[in-house]
Parts: C-alpha cells; structure tokens; sequence
C-alpha cells in the first residue's frame, strides 16, 4: 500500500502520459501541492451562486436525509449539505483529499465523518445504509476500467436504502469527443485566472490540464463517460428509472450542458410509457 509520505512529490506520468489508463493512478495524481490549490479552482463562493440549491432541493424531494458523499474532495458538497441539515459521511480515495476536506470543514465551524475508501470495494470501508450516496465533481471519469466501473456502481447501490438515490455526475464528454467542444466554465471551474483545458482526448482517454495563475501546472488522465453509456450502466447494475440533468436543468439540448448530472432511483419508479 503506498504511504502518504510517497504521494508528495510531483506527478509523474513517465514517458508517454497518454499512455497512462489505469484507475489506481488517481490517487497519485492528487499530490499535496496539487489538492491544495484545488479550491483555487473550485472557488466555494462561485460554485455556490452557480449551483445554488440544486442538489440540497433535489435530496429533500427525494425525502434523503442522510447523505454519503463518496467523492467529497476538498470537502464543498458535504459541508453545504451539512449546513442544510443533512447527515453526511465523506468518503474519497485520495488521503490528501481528505485531509483537505475535514481541514475546510473544520474553519467552517464542522467537524466532517470521513472515509478513506475505494469505490470497488466502497462497503468494506463504509457500513452503513444511506438515502442517498453522491459522486460529484467530474470524479467518476477517474475509472478507467469498465469492469470497475460497474464494480463501483454496484458497491453504490448496495450502500442505499431500498428507495435510495445516487447522484452522479460528469463533463459533457459526448461534445468533447464529437465536435472538440471546449469547457466552458459557466458553472464549475470558474475562477479566474485558473484554467482546466484537454490536452488530448480519444475514445478512452481524457488528459486535462489544470494552470494556475503562479504558473504551475497539474494533470488528470480521466476517461470520457458518455451520457447514454452511463445511463446504461446503470440500469445493468439494477438502477430503476434514471433522470438525467444538463447544467441542472432537466430540458436541455444535446451538446449544451458543459455537465450532466445523473439521478438513479434504486426503487422501482413506474414510468407514464409502461404505465
């Protein structure tokens, strides 16, 4: 297992970094100096006007009340939904991430549950049933093997309650892919000064570059989910009934949404065509 002394140094990707497509190098791609200039990126203030109370409405309609936050980075989303009364465990597979996260919450007058876990092997770390479990922030498109993919899907569905709820969501990769759409920042990634552009992008493989202001600059190898791709996961790992989002609005035209946000149902929800 590898220590997080070993994790600060700069990110290495060897020689051909496209060439780099396995999911475990996630962990190492979040060094400390990376993972703290993270809310550079994020800008919390920004993040919040842009998705105002989208997620904290959606859980409440659902009647969720406690909430596993399985990708909580730096910790945003599990400290907003603790602060809308939510009951939430925060869960990452990067330690740094965590560290940052319970660090964030803890200013904020907060003092966060956190797991260290892996989603293929999510319930091994997490014993709990939950209302809702969410992946939030793109985090997701770090599994690059579909057998892991469907693994964590399931490890998900497991965790919830029989009328639980995953929230999952990713880049608008179908654009990327087809047309070489550029991110457009309208509501995540937006602060100034710091950009998160593809360097290069195939079938299988997204390589993003993060630049900040200082000049430094980090990557992430993801890989580019397509929206009907994952849908039908889903529902090849149980899921009933699927609600799909563009930038949070659920009329949307296809290439427009920069991201999609992905609601599962785990209890069968009638539809008016089988109705």
């Amino acid at each position: 297992m590898t220590s997080v002394l070993e994790l600060d140094k700069d990110q290495d990707y060897g020689s051909d970094p496209t060439e780099i497509r396995e999911t475990d190098k996630y962990v190492e791609e979040y060094v400390h100096s990376f993972v703290n200039k993270w809310d550079e990126l994020i800008d919390w203030d920004k993040r919040a006007k842009a998705e105002g109370n989208f997620f904290v409405e959606l859980l409440r309609q659902h009647g969720a009340e406690k909430v596993l936050d399985a990708a909580c980075g730096t910790g945003y989303h599990s400290v907003q939904l603790l602060e809308a009364g939510f009951e939430v465990t925060s869960a990452d597979g990067s330690p740094h991430m965590l560290a940052k996260s319970f660090e964030n919450a803890r200013k904020r007058g907060h003092i966060l549950r956190t797991v260290h876990a892996d989603w293929r092997w999510l319930n091994r770390s997490v014993h709990d049933l939950y209302d809702a479990a969410i992946c939030l922030g793109n985090s997701f498109t770090h599994i690059h093997d579909e057998n892991d993919r469907r693994k964590s899907l399931a490890e998900y569905y497991a965790t919830l309650r029989h009328d639980g709820i995953l929230v999952l969501d990713h880049r608008n990769y179908d654009a990327i892919l087809d047309s070489g759409a550029k991110p457009k920042r309208n509501y995540y990634y937006g602060s100034e000064g710091v950009t998160a552009t593809p360097e290069f992008v195939d079938d299988s493989l997204a390589r993003f570059c993060y630049s900040f202001e200082d000049g430094e600059k980090f990557h992430l190898n993801m890989f580019p989910l397509r929206v009907a791709y994952v849908r039908q996961l889903m529902k090849e790992v149980g899921f009933q009934n699927i609600v799909t989002y563009g930038d949070f609005q659920e009329d949307y035209k296809d290439g427009e949404p920069d991201f999609f946000v992905h609601v599962a149902s785990k209890k069968y929800i009638e539809t008016p065509e089988e109705g």
